[in-house]
């Protein structure tokens, strides 16, 4: 007959299994195999190999959008790769970039994540395919999605805060939450939530893994879709993901079209820019 002692491993082994097989970024789902053919995979040295650190994407031929928060310091020995579904499976689909250069928004603050944007050029073009296209982003004048609008995401981020991570990429739909909430004193309150920002998850009473479906670490630096645009990159929230009180923030793309065209209009030659 099995001790206490082997019935709690059991248990433990059993919910832990739970955590580390959910499906999604926190909650979601498993996108289909290059559907999303405009997300970016930055990825760090760790040794011999290369590890997955944050999103993005791509938005026009040699541009790939992210948060500055990615790459605070420079590319550093970082790569961009695209087309990519399955982080530990290389297939033909993968195209491998350095960075030529980095652009962080210069009114990026680190104390409350506000003008989280950054542009990376890659050091040559990539070649269009099924698995790698660019995606629209919504400019200047144009309509933001209001409260309780369903938005969607993806990215290889944490599926719960014990960091665990995915091999292939996940999706998720989430819903704007006003502003107004999330100025709010109990969720972020005025410091950190600024104009620059949308806010979103999805409270789930059902059918749903978590009781909240939100982005996560590593998620950052992908895109938040309205309608098929991109409107948001995912940018920051609490300590920890899927908090009620703390939904995901995503910078608001459109108030930064001056900033994004002077950027890529910009064809310098020699020593490839790494501003921070």
């Amino acid at each position: 007959m099995a001790s206490e002692k082997d019935l709690l491993v059991a248990a433990a082994v059993f919910i832990f299994a739970l955590i580390s097989h959910s499906e999604g970024i926190l909650g979601g789902r498993e996108a289909a195999p290059h559907s999303r053919p405009y997300m970016a995979s930055i990825q760090m040295p760790e040794g011999d190999n290369m590890k997955h650190e944050c999103g993005g994407f791509v938005i026009a031929d040699q541009w790939v959008m992210t948060a500055v928060h990615c790459l605070p310091t420079g590319p550093n020995g970082r790569k961009v790769v695209l087309g990519v579904h399955s982080l530990s499976e290389p297939v033909e689909t993968n195209q491998t970039f350095d960075i030529l250069e980095l652009h962080n928004h210069p009114d990026f603050s680190a104390s409350n994540y506000d003008n989280d944007i950054a542009l990376i050029k890659l050091d040559r073009p990539f070649n269009t395919s099924e698995a790698v296209q660019p995606l629209e982003f919504l400019r200047a004048g144009g309509t933001n999605p209001g409260t309780g609008a369903e938005v969607d995401t993806a990215g290889w981020g944490s599926m719960d805060n014990l960091g665990s991570r995915p091999d292939k990429l996940k999706e998720v739909v989430v819903e704007v939450v006003s502003s107004a909430r999330c100025r709010r004193s109990d969720y972020f309150g005025r410091g950190k939530f600024t104009n620059n920002m949308i806010c979103a998850n999805r409270i789930c009473s059902h059918h749903c893994d978590q009781p909240t479906e939100d982005t996560c670490d590593g998620d950052s630096g992908g895109p938040l879709l309205y309608n098929g645009i991109a409107v948001g990159i995912t940018s920051n929230g609490g300590k920890k993901c899927g908090q009620a009180k703390k939904p995901g923030i995503y910078t608001v793309i459109s108030h930064y079209t001056a900033w994004i065209d002077n950027i890529m209009a910009l064809q310098p030659t020699g020593t490839p820019d790494q501003s921070s």
